[in-house]
């Protein structure tokens, strides 16, 4: 099963290789990760999505990260009532014959244009995973040549932040 965990830790070098070397070492596949600065200058926070085969096993995963020193607080926010997008830039064939039905397809994901030329053009999506896989799934027939994902990045609805859960 697929989870996302939010993990805040100290903003100093190798705290991402420390913690996906950890997840590694244990052989659960890390889906997606994305790290970024936080509100506090200090602190980045880590969205993982991770696949792990049931509920023991993403427990032990939270429980190894939350020894790693750096590590300030894990959630997991899989089943928290949350906000959960990923971007993606993806560059397909495009000429003069299919240039028209591609800017229908893009207009219809309510994506965006970034760059055209004679033989390509780049579409800039955000959304939903699902929405993304989706866009990519249509493009195919017109022949991608390459995609860029962030991986999945969350936040929760409301009140509480990641740090307070």
């Amino acid at each position: 099963m697929k989870y996302t965990l939010a993990v805040l830790v100290e903003n100093r070098p190798g705290v991402l290789t420390h913690i996906s070397g950890l997840i590694s070492r244990r052989a659960f596949n890390i889906e997606s990760i994305a790290a970024g600065p936080t509100e506090e200058v200090d602190t980045t926070r880590i969205t993982i999505g991770v696949e792990v085969e049931d509920e023991f096993e993403l427990e032990q995963v939270v429980n190894q990260l939350s020894k790693l020193v750096n590590v300030i607080k894990i959630a997991n926010i899989t089943y928290v009532d949350s906000i959960q997008r990923e971007l993606a830039l993806i560059k397909v064939r495009a000429n003069k014959a299919n240039r028209s039905d591609l800017v229908d397809v893009v207009e219809i994901f309510r994506a965006k244009i970034v760059d055209v030329n004679r033989e390509t053009l780049v579409v800039e999506l955000s959304g939903e995973e699902s929405k993304i896989d989706a866009l990519c799934e249509v493009l195919t027939d017109f022949g991608i040549l390459e995609i860029v994902r962030t991986g999945r990045i969350a936040i929760s609805r409301g009140p509480v932040p990641a740090k307070d859960m």
